[in-house]
């Protein structure tokens, strides 16, 4: 993901790469000699790059565990930071970054980049535009990924490490945010992973929306997109995306009868800058004009709690309310 953001970094023409830090000594120079970049200064200490460059922002592409030491030293020294997801490894880690962007008045954004793709975009506006209340929204994500490394090991692998993009994405195309959640966790028996890689959840949203996730990281064959297959179940129709074309649906024309009588209807998606791209864009207008980003972390955190209150729920068995861990 690194070099990921370096590539983008490099190629957009409103940044420049002033410096790039890694843990792990001769990596940064090693990464920067492949993307054919020359930063002022290439190392392993943030601090000491901070000070030396004065950079206008940066960017934290650590792994979890990291996000909380780089996001509140930089935050703490004046300087936005926009961050891979998760926020964190917990909800109290997360409040801290929070508090240090209050503290610092500095924007802190967390990059959500599958916000940035034109066919979600134009599900919500489908959404929007012909379905009035919204009631029910569910997705399924159903892929067999054969990772290898630290994935294979991790508790929760499917929650903490995947979910937050669809948990986020319900946000998103919901406009509402979360209130309870009930979720269980399980391992089928083929599976590969040690932890569980299998999850249903069932959220309590604003508004009495209820949204479903069901999910698995060991489904083998027919595999869903990494976008999801949705169905959103308002007063007036149904909106159906499958993660891939274009979203279409039906909605009532005539009410009445056994079935009311529908019509079909559809959306267009359209070329936007996706993924990295568009988070990255959004960041450098925020900063230039002062408007709120997607993922910025007071509201970031919404999706983020998400993960951890269907984490706590599978634990305990039984509901958990999100005000109780926030």
């Amino acid at each position: 993901m690194g070099k990921a953001w370096g590539r983008n970094l490099r190629d957009n023409e409103n940044t420049e790469i002033a410096g790039w830090i890694d843990v792990r000594p001769g990596a940064a120079e090693e990464a920067a000699k492949e993307l054919e970049v020359s930063p002022e200064y290439l190392g392993t200490d943030l601090l000491e790059a901070i000070r030396s460059l004065s950079p206008d922002f940066v960017v934290d592409i650590t792994s979890p565990s990291g996000h909380r030491e780089v996001t509140t030293t930089a935050l703490g020294m004046g300087i936005p930071v926009i961050g891979e997801k998760p926020m964190a490894t917990d909800l109290a880690e997360a409040k801290e970054m929070v508090r240090a962007s209050d503290a610092s008045g500095k924007l802190y954004m967390v990059s959500q980049s599958r916000r940035y793709d034109g066919r979600i975009q134009a599900y919500r506006r489908l959404i929007e535009a012909n379905l009035g209340e919204l009631g029910i929204l569910n997705s399924d994500f159903y892929i067999g990924a054969h990772f290898g490394g630290f994935r294979d090991e991790m508790a929760s692998v499917l929650l903490v490490d995947m979910a937050i993009h669809t948990f986020d994405a319900a946000r998103y195309l919901s406009q509402a945010d979360p209130v309870a959640v009930y979720a269980e966790e399980f391992n089928p028996k083929w599976s590969w992973y040690a932890g569980d890689a299998s999850a249903t959840c069932l959220f309590e949203m604003t508004n009495g929306l209820r949204y479903t996730y069901r999910g698995s990281w060991c489904a083998e064959g027919s595999p869903s997109s990494w976008e999801a297959d949705w169905r959103a179940v308002a007063e007036k129709g149904t909106a159906l995306w499958d993660g891939h074309g274009d979203p279409k649906g039906q909605i009532v024309v005539e009410p009445g009868g056994f079935h009311s009588k529908v019509a079909d209807i559809s959306e267009k998606s359209f070329e936007i800058k996706s993924g990295i791209a568009g988070s990255l864009d959004e960041f450098l207008n925020a900063l230039k004009t002062g408007a709120t980003p997607n993922g910025e972390c007071h509201d970031n955190i919404k999706s983020f709690a998400m993960v951890c209150a269907a984490v706590e729920s599978s634990r305990r068995r039984q509901r958990v309310e999100i005000a109780e861990l926030m």
